[in-house]
Formats: C-alpha cells, structure tokens, sequence
C-alpha cells in the first residue's frame, strides 16, 4: 500500500503534504501526497549511510551477493502492485512493467553472479625483493575498494530499469556502496513500492537499513543538498543535459570534490549509404521509424539525426520513412514536463529557416499525447547552426540531406559526443569508408552496423555511454557488469604482514588476482 513516506535508513519517514503524481493520459492527480524531504533527512539517510561504509558491512561479498538476490525476488513479489500504480503514473502500458522488471531483475542477479567471481577486486600482488639494486622493494598489494555513499538520481523514462532500483543503484550497490535515492517526482508511487522491496531485503539479508534510502522531493533543492553533503562520495544520475550539468558543477564546487556519473543528451545519428539505401529502402524505413516511435521517442538512444546522401532514391527512402512514421496514433508521454519540452522543442526546430517538417503523423486525445514528426534540413544547414544538434527528446527525427560522400564525412567530424552512432551500408561501402567508422568511434560509445541503436542488452561488453555531452565521463558504462567499476577506486597496501591483509590481498584468496606479473585463479592454498 503506498501511503506516501520517505524510506529512510529502513525507517518510512512521513513528512508534510509536499506533491502529487499527475495521470499523463487524463491530467488527475493521484493520492496520496508524498512529502518533500528537509535537509534534516537527507543528513539522517547519508550519516546511516556513512556508518554502513565506516563499519565496512558491504565489502564482503558474499554479502551483497545475498542483498541483490534478494532484491530481485521481493520486487518481482511487488510486481502487480508497480505495474498497477506505473500505469497510472507514466501512462505506459502494463506490459512494460514486466518487461521492465524482468531486465531489473536480470541485471541485479547478473551482478550478483558477476561480484561472486571476484574478479572485480581486481587484486594485484606484488611481492618484496630485499636484494633489488639500488634499493630493496617492499611487498605491495593493491585491490580496489568502494568509493563510500552514493546519491543516486532516478529517471522518468524507466520508472524500474533506470530508477530506484535501476542500474545506478545495483551497481553501487554490487561495488559495496550504500546508497541513497531520490526518487523522480513524475511517479513517487513507483519509488515507494520499490523502495518498500529494497528494505525488506536489507532486513532480510541482516544487514541495518542505511545501506538504502529513498527520498522523494520535487524541488531541486532536495538534489543539491543531497549532491553536496560531504558523506556522498559520487552520483549517478541519468536526465537531460541541464539536470546532469546542475549536478556536476555543484559536485565539482564542493570543498572535496566528487565525481558525477551524468547520462545527458544523445541524438544517435543514424549515417545510411547509397548501396544499403538500394537494396533496403523499405525495409531502412520500417525499421527506423519502428525505434523513433519506440516508448513515443522517450529512449535516451532513440534516432533523433539521419544522415544520407542526396539522390532519387533518397528521395523514396523519405515517402517511405514519412509513411511509417506518420501512420502510428499519438502516443501519451511520461509526464506534462517532457510533453512540453518535446512540443516546444518540435516547434523551434520547424520554425528554423531551410528546416522543413515534413509533416506530422495523428494527433491524440490525452494532455500528454504526442505526434511524430520528420523533419529535413540540408548539411550545409546542419554544419551552420549548431542546435540542430540539440536533442528533441520525443517521437520525431531530423533527416539531414549530403551532396556527397565527403559531406557525409563533414557532419560526422561536426557532431558533438553521442551515446551511439548507426550505420547502414555494404560490405564495400563500409570498407572503403572506414574513415568515417574511426571518426564515429571518437565521438559515440556504441556503433551499430545495419540495425537500430534502441535496446540496450545488460552484458559484459556493453558500453552505455559517450564523450561530453552524452555523458560527463566517457571512460565509463552506466549499463552492464562494468558499470559497478565507476564506484571502485583502487588502495595499495604496503609492507603488511599476512595476517592483517583482507582475504582479497591475501596470496592464497579464492579470488583471481595478478601475483608477480602471472595470473592466479585463486583457490591455491
């Protein structure tokens, strides 16, 4: 039952009447009102937090093997409950919800299996030589070790795969970080039922409840004090570029400074090639307008920039593309927020001189409901304004026209970081065109050949990410078992007898680690 309380340290804090979640498809409000958190409750949830960390509770783990387990299983027992309420609070349909859920799911387990490896301790031990000349070496040992408490912001667009128990948090949490949330306001019922999931299994599991928080607040001052208090040791945070630039320059101005991990603005581009275009118009077409339209345009990898060179069958390719993309209905989008951001931003785009919107497909009868749009403009317009690079977060896509090959290469060269790129081209277009395939690997974090950057797989060799402004960070992934190494940093100790090393430096641990150069797979006691 949701009642409308913080979760704070395993404690449901209840507060003032603060705010209501708002239906997207009919504009009500919904019960009950969740309460804005004071700054008091946030120095409560990240001192428990602190103390979790101060007393080392997450570092062994088999610990947090147990915690993400559980986890998994007490949100699929809450499964009917999240999808009953998330209908209501996003207008997305129930069937995501259990999509949703079973890739949360997976991806606490899968991390769960990841940490049992041991391999992210990622131990290096290196033995003393007292003979070495000109002086002796002393015995070193270096592992890697959680960053401390970390804010973690939820997303709108995934109120479970990104939110309160999404990636950010599982990964955090499976680096052995406490972790406090703040829940997006757009749908506090969602958070509070899944925050309810995460404390049982941190009761479940023995362990005391500032190893989680939930806070809800829908003012962004909640964010700040969170981001500055000096117990958060890094943030997660996936949103727009604005909400994720906020964030890192109050993190960057703190007396200690802290990473942000921002997931921000991506448009995707999508770069198709004369010989790919003739064989597959249609089926380029089809598939496209298929991942513009995926969640009514509301996925960070979304296409939002098409690329192609110039010809009559590019000109096919556009009545085809407009006739997919146009014919689908209306779709309601999260929240009244995004619906006007996406309006407002479909109407500057359209507005801009040698930017054509080509039409827009049927309009719809919720408050938030959003029609597509295809819009064309030429290279040499595109590589004059630099905001048609903007993001458009929404069910629409800019078709960029080249004269040539080489201008092609010129939008490449001019685009800004980007979470993916796609290409579509032949074996020999590609060959002979791997100029561009090394440009678009300095400026994306995936590229994609012949298919649809849209669906992210949780995996080992997934990288979710991208230079500035896709990210704050490129080296890193927000998606896959790599994304838990953001909340690692490495310790080296030196000169420590046998007996006082964590089992993790010790020379006969379970886990993998490096002795003298050569690779242990542990276990050689």
């Amino acid at each position: 039952m949701i009642t409308g309380v913080h979760f704070i340290a395993g404690e449901k804090v209840s507060g003032k009447d603060g705010f209501q979640a708002r239906n997207p498809e009919d504009g009500s409000d919904l019960n009950p009102f969740f309460p804005e958190v004071n700054l008091e409750q946030v120095n409560t949830a990240v001192e428990k937090a602190q103390e979790i960390h101060d007393q080392r509770l997450l570092f062994p783990k088999e610990i947090r093997i147990k915690l993400l387990e559980s986890i998994a299983s007490h949100l699929e027992s809450a499964l009917p409950e999240i999808q009953t309420r998330g209908v209501q609070e996003t207008g997305l349909p129930a069937g995501r919800f259990e999509a949703e859920m079973g890739r949360t799911c997976h991806q606490l387990r899968q991390f769960a299996v990841t940490i049992g490896t041991g391999a992210f301790s990622e131990a290096v031990l290196q033995s003393s030589d007292a003979d070495r000349q000109p002086i002796p070496r002393p015995d070193l040992r270096r592992r890697m070790i959680p960053l401390g408490p970390v804010a973690v912001f939820g997303a709108s667009n995934f109120p479970l795969a990104f939110g309160v128990a999404g990636g950010d948090t599982a990964s955090a949490l499976a680096a052995g970080c406490p972790v406090v949330v703040k829940g997006h306001p757009a749908h506090p019922g969602v958070s509070e039922l899944v925050a309810a999931a995460i404390s049982a299994a941190v009761s479940e599991t023995g362990l005391p409840g500032g190893v989680f928080s939930m806070l809800h607040g829908e003012s962004h001052q909640a964010g700040a004090w969170l981001t500055e208090h000096s117990g958060i040791s890094a943030v997660g945070f996936t949103g727009s570029k604005a909400g994720g630039m906020a964030l890192w320059k109050l993190a960057t101005q703190r007396d200690c400074p802290i990473p942000v991990f921002a997931e921000m603005g991506s448009t995707n581009p999508v770069f198709i090639f004369p010989e790919a275009l003739s064989e597959r118009s249609e089926a380029i077409a089809e598939g496209l307008a298929g991942s513009v339209l995926l969640g009514v345009g509301q996925f960070c990898t979304s296409p939002g920039l098409l690329v192609i060179e110039k010809s009559s069958q590019s000109e096919l390719f556009k009545e085809q593309l407009a006739a997919h993309l146009l014919k689908n209905p209306a779709g309601t989008m999260l929240h009244f927020g995004i619906h006007q951001a996406y309006q407002e931003g479909l109407l500057q785009q359209s507005q801009k001189s040698d930017v054509e919107l080509i039409g827009q497909g049927p309009s719809g009868d919720s408050p938030c409901s959003a029609q597509s749009g295809l819009l064309v403009t030429s290279a040499s317009r595109f590589l004059e304004d630099g905001s048609l690079q903007e993001e458009n977060f929404g069910p629409s896509t800019l078709l960029v026209e080249c004269e040539d090959a080489d201008q092609m290469k010129s939008v490449a060269n001019a685009l800004e970081g980007q979470l993916t790129a796609t290409i579509h081209a032949t074996e020999r277009e590609l060959s002979g065109n791997m100029g561009l395939v090394h440009r678009l690997e300095d400026k994306v974090g995936r590229i994609v050949l012949n298919g649809f950057p849209t669906g992210v797989e949780v995996g080992e060799a997934m990288q979710h990410g991208g230079p500035w402004p896709a990210t704050t960070d490129s080296r890193w992934t927000s998606v896959g078992m790599t994304a838990l190494e953001r909340f690692q940093r490495p310790v080296c100790w030196q000169g420590f007898s046998e007996s006082l090393l964590p089992e993790d430096l010790s020379i006969d641990s379970s886990n993998p680690h490096r002795l003298d150069s050569e690779w242990q797979m542990g276990g050689n006691a």
